[in-house]
């Protein structure tokens, strides 16, 4: 990490832990729709990014805008209610300072959520998919490894990313809870465009079951940075390439808000487990 970047982590951490002493095991990261699942947090200070030193502002429709700390089911944690996308003009250190903040504050298990489309026919629009590998299309630079080639040095699989027995852990809780919970591969895509329908095909073939727009700079960051990492895909739509249908943002948003009970369900469990 480079000093001015260093700095900026620096003065991120400084402006959450003057208003908030809490030291968090755990971090969530919520994305479209996905934010309502902070209401079950019991807020001991909730932080506008406007607020905090060297954040970006939230502009995705469906993204508060808010680092809500506190505590879930008596665990300590910090939860983005909404994040930053490349689309949005962030690079990639910016677009991923919570990140390295949640890693200064003490977080070892991080929780990322998204909202994507659905490829694989099987999942309905609502259902809940886990990340258990990714393809990554977005064909972005880092200022940071820029500046440090050394950081842009391959040091793990992105297969690696993804924690396997936080994986179990949460198929157990969706058994128990008697919902359906997928796992497969997701494709970051650089966005803010939906795809057409030659990428749909061309991803599918790929083996690829769900689509969307961020995610993957955030778990790598956190893999480098040593904290086990669960990532989840709520599935908003699931695209016939033969048919397809007009997307908005409103519809993406509506499905996700059908699946925040399955996704708090098993952040909750999953920590419990930990």
């Amino acid at each position: 990490m480079n000093e001015n970047f260093k700095t900026q982590v620096a003065e991120s951490v400084e402006s959450v832990s003057s208003r908030w002493k809490g030291t968090p095991r755990f971090g969530i990261v919520l994305g479209t729709g996905a934010g309502i699942v902070a209401e079950h947090i019991q807020a001991q200070a909730t932080l506008p990014y406007g607020s905090i030193a060297n954040f970006p502002v939230s502009t995705a429709t469906g993204h508060k805008g808010n680092l809500v700390c506190g505590t879930l089911d008596g665990h300590e944690v910090v939860a983005m209610q909404g994040r930053f996308h490349l689309y949005e003009g962030y690079d990639v250190d910016h677009a991923t300072l919570p990140i390295h903040v949640m890693h200064a504050l003490g977080v070892e298990v991080l929780f990322v959520s998204n909202a994507a489309g659905g490829l694989n026919p099987k999942m309905d629009s609502g259902d809940v998919m886990l990340i258990e590998s990714h393809v990554d299309f977005m064909n972005r630079t880092s200022p940071q490894i820029a500046a440090e080639p050394t950081l842009g040095r391959p040091s793990f699989r992105s297969d690696q990313v993804y924690d396997r027995d936080l994986i179990e852990s949460a198929h157990s809780i969706a058994r128990k809870e008697g919902f359906a919970l997928h796992q497969g591969v997701y494709a970051a895509m650089l966005g803010p465009n939906y795809e057409t329908r030659a990428e749909y095909r061309m991803l599918r073939r790929m083996g690829i079951d769900v689509a969307g727009m961020s995610t993957v700079p955030e778990v790598n960051v956190a893999a480098r940075s040593g904290i086990r990492t669960m990532a989840m895909s709520i599935v908003t739509n699931v695209a016939n390439p033969d048919s397809l249908e007009p997307t908005s943002g409103e519809e993406v948003i509506e499905a996700a808000r059908v699946a925040a009970p399955k996704l708090k369900a098993i952040v909750s469990g999953v920590m419990a487990s930990c």
